[in-house]
């Protein structure tokens, strides 16, 4: 069965209908042309997302991505002998274009209707060139494949940053960055923007996803001590969220002076999502000075399921949906973003946990591949718990943040993050196969240290320099307001809802472009820009 295929037909006829319905049947009493902006609002209201298994699927895409990338200089490298390509400094950001971005791009617009074969055609891709590199390699060794692979697990590792984490982030900020200027445009399927109410978007799945990437390193889950008082501690939470308050601030000042389109029930009238995100790292750090952080999932389940019982047990659940007095106050204004706090501090703090497990020392690969497995049976555990919930409670909501939607963002993050783990080990047995340790990994085979040693890590360090997923790492939050600039700057120049799809895709490529290369050049010459 082709993933998307019904959905696509039955979506095509929704966008048909929804595009009839706003340009012939108006009340008489508006004009005989809707504005420009209550069409793009329109555009992205009252969708239902997409299935549970097509938002999976889409999550192997990034994993396979990364390992074509790491074979694809490891051919290069037998062939030629060396590292990096000619021209560096245009043809490892041309590669990472082609070979990273390119296919987000494509699967989530021109080919989302065959993503299932998408995937696979990668996946035979990296396939192929892998089984060419150990055979190849295999030959030029006398070492027998299975002692190869016992002892490739058995081998001790090194690394600098926290394992596959620093990729989880860059992509999900890279998958959102392009979700949120390509839901503007007709070629991106509306399945997978953000859901009215119930249902499962792969938008929705972004943010609960930026929550928990941000949770992933936080300094409770980095195993950072207070210092001084717990007071102090606090203010100092609070002084660190500036940056996300002051853009929240400039993000609204800048649409309601504007006139720019928004969609209301999304987080309210004057709510966005950098104020959801400044307000979750505080009240998540004031909780975890109280509560222990080893325990921080006991403690999202019960607050994730207290705030579930809130919603059935009283009349929480029809206010935020139904109730649109929108003009009362503020709290009838921002419902939707400030009773989703909740839901979001639940995600956090899950997060958290998972952070701590995943910075635990661990020397052998062994041990590592034998926690990506704990990974990803937690990630089986919950997505069985979330599926119960939505036959005997009720569907997956990220506009309530409801219990089912934190389940599905953790168990949804962490099969994504398995999959980069796992992706990761295949690239360090292909460098190891091959004798090729400059590709980027998350991880590197332990060595003595000695003066080789010293000048292949200098020559390794010159390669990463090239790679465009560490120039995003280092300026993540400024990649996101970036991509939100131009993304404000595409709207206001285009109309999106006429664009064709191969222009469509044209934008969204130059758009990618303008945005990494800025990003890339910054790294380049050393530059993080950091507010606070």
């Amino acid at each position: 069965m082709r993933l998307g295929s019904p959905i696509k037909c039955k979506e095509q006829c929704c966008e048909t209908g929804l595009l009839e319905n706003l340009h012939s049947s108006r009340p008489t009493h508006r004009p005989v042309v809707m504005a420009q902006r209550e069409l793009k609002e329109a555009f992205v209201s009252n969708l239902n997302g997409t299935s549970l298994a097509e938002v999976a699927l889409g999550s192997f895409l990034s994993p396979v991505c990364l390992v074509n990338r790491g074979l694809i200089l490891i051919l290069y490298y037998q062939s030629k002998g060396t590292l990096p390509l000619p021209l560096p400094l245009f043809s490892h950001l041309l590669l990472d274009l082609s070979v990273l971005i390119l296919p987000l791009i494509v699967s989530c617009t021109l080919l989302s209707s065959i993503l299932l074969q998408v995937t696979i055609s990668l996946i035979f891709v990296a396939a192929s060139m892998f089984c060419y590199i150990y055979r190849t390699s295999s030959y030029s060794s006398a070492q027998h494949p299975q002692n190869a692979v016992s002892s490739f697990l058995q081998s001790h590792v090194q690394f600098d940053q926290v394992p596959f984490v620093t990729l989880f982030r860059v992509f999900v900020n890279v998958k959102t960055v392009i979700s949120i200027l390509a839901v503007d445009f007709p070629v991106f399927p509306r399945r997978y923007a953000k859901t009215e109410t119930y249902g499962t978007g792969v938008m929705d799945f972004g943010v609960g996803a930026y929550v928990f990437a941000n949770a992933l390193v936080c300094p409770e889950a980095r195993r950072k001590n207070i210092s001084g008082s717990k007071i102090n501690h606090i203010t100092k939470q609070l002084v660190s969220v500036w940056p996300l308050v002051a853009l929240g601030m400039g993000r609204l000042v800048s649409v309601k002076m504007s006139n720019y389109h928004e969609h209301v029930t999304e987080y309210g009238v004057h709510w966005n999502f950098f104020f959801t995100l400044a307000i979750v790292r505080v009240v998540a750090s004031i909780l975890l000075t109280v509560l222990p952080a080893t325990q921080s999932w006991v403690f999202a389940l019960l607050m994730s399921g207290f705030y579930q019982f809130a919603l059935e047990t009283s009349q929480l659940k029809a206010f935020i949906i139904h109730n649109n007095d929108r003009e009362r106050d503020f709290l009838h204004a921002n419902k939707e973003g400030i009773f989703s706090i909740m839901g979001y501090v639940a995600i956090y703090l899950t997060g958290v946990q998972i952070g701590l497990y995943v910075t635990q020392p661990r020397s052998r690969l062994k041990e590592w591949l034998r926690a990506l497995f704990t990974l990803l049976l937690g990630s089986f555990v919950l997505y069985a718990l979330v599926c119960t919930c939505q036959t005997f409670l009720e569907p997956v909501s990220r506009r309530l943040a409801n219990l089912p939607f934190c389940l599905w963002s953790v168990a949804q993050s962490l099969f994504f993050l398995s999959c980069l783990g796992l992706a990761d080990i295949v690239l360090l047995f292909s460098k190891q196969t091959a004798g090729c340790h400059l590709v980027l990994s998350s991880w590197n085979l332990h060595k003595t240290k000695s003066d080789s040693n010293k000048i292949s890590d200098k020559k390794r360090g010159e390669v990463e320099k090239l790679c465009l997923v560490q120039a995003i790492s280092r300026n993540q939050l400024l990649f996101f307001l970036l991509g939100n600039v131009m993304t404000g700057l595409t709207n206001s120049v285009l109309d999106t809802l006429s664009c064709s799809s191969s222009f469509s895709v044209c934008v969204l490529l130059l758009y990618m472009f303008i945005n990494c290369f800025g990003i890339y050049v910054l790294h380049l010459c050393g530059i993080t820009v950091k507010f606070w």
